[in-house]
């Protein structure tokens, strides 16, 4: 499948996902980021192509897993699960699980090239040329920024969803010819699990703030921490939340907590 062979219900399809891809961040939330954006912007799609509500359900719960990428070039993925999700509409042979693991695996790749693309490049050429006129007084400033960055944002944008859509069945064909789907489970199972304990190293901050001397020596609480294992205060708070997690209770609630104990912990001087 490529572009030219697109019906028109197909690129009607595609538009869809485009405009709908511009409310990604809309709901977004601490516990799976724009995985409610993303599922809402694949609705259309999944009553396209799943007639019951059962089916429309387990899809759309596909679609609630957690889910972050550049904003900007999410509609390859859109796209691509569109296209994934009509094949297993077709053939439920397909193991759909598959659909979830290609969108993991891909996010992180993906968000690598958009930063790079969008924030490292576009931007600053769009705010040098705004900048530089701006500061001469000329109205093309601020037009022109939002040209430089609009133009090609929203024209990779459009075109990102044709593509992620056009090469959803040549990957779901080839994938199982040659075993990369097996393989692409896996692979996001240890991305997943390596990005959280980046993100628990680099992220989570908690110190014991508790110091006093005992003689002429200063006894530091978080000295003796840090020796018994590095960061071993962050990796035990997000155990614990996440023990709370499994036993049910509501990340609102956890976020609370986690904020309440921070600012009493700072105000006592233990933190």
């Amino acid at each position: 499948m490529n572009k030219m062979s697109l019906s028109t219900d197909e690129k009607k399809l595609t538009r869809t996902l485009f405009l709908r891809s511009f409310m990604l961040e809309a709901s977004f939330n601490f516990e799976k980021m724009q995985a409610l954006g993303f599922a809402w912007a694949m609705f259309p799609v999944i009553k396209k192509f799943y007639p019951t509500k059962e089916e429309q359900v387990e899809a759309l719960k596909r679609h609630t897993a957690f889910f972050n990428i550049t904003p900007y070039i999410v509609t390859f993925l859109l796209g691509l699960s569109a296209s994934m999700e009509k094949e297993y509409a077709e053939n439920k042979s397909i193991d759909p699980s598959m659909i979830n693991a290609v969108k993991v695996s891909l996010m992180g790749p993906l968000s690598g090239i958009g930063d790079s693309f969008f924030w490292g490049t576009f931007r600053v050429i769009a705010a040098g040329v705004g900048i530089s006129l701006s500061q001469q007084g000329n109205i093309l400033g601020p037009i022109l920024f939002l040209l430089i960055f609009n133009v090609p944002h929203l024209l990779i944008r459009y075109y990102c969803s044709v593509l992620g859509y056009s090469l959803g069945s040549k990957f779901i064909q080839s994938s199982y010819e040659n075993g990369l789907i097996s393989h692409m489970t896996k692979l996001a199972t240890v991305i997943g699990l390596t990005t959280v304990g980046a993100m628990i190293s680099t992220m989570v901050v908690f110190q014991v703030g508790f110091t006093t001397k005992i003689g002429s020596m200063k006894f530091v609480l978080q000295d003796i921490f840090d020796q018994i294992v590095p960061n071993i205060l962050p990796l035990s708070l997000t155990f614990f939340v996440f023990w709370l997690i499994r036993k049910g209770v509501k990340v609102n609630y956890i976020i609370i907590g986690v904020f309440a104990f921070g600012l009493l912990g700072t105000l006592v001087g233990i933190l």
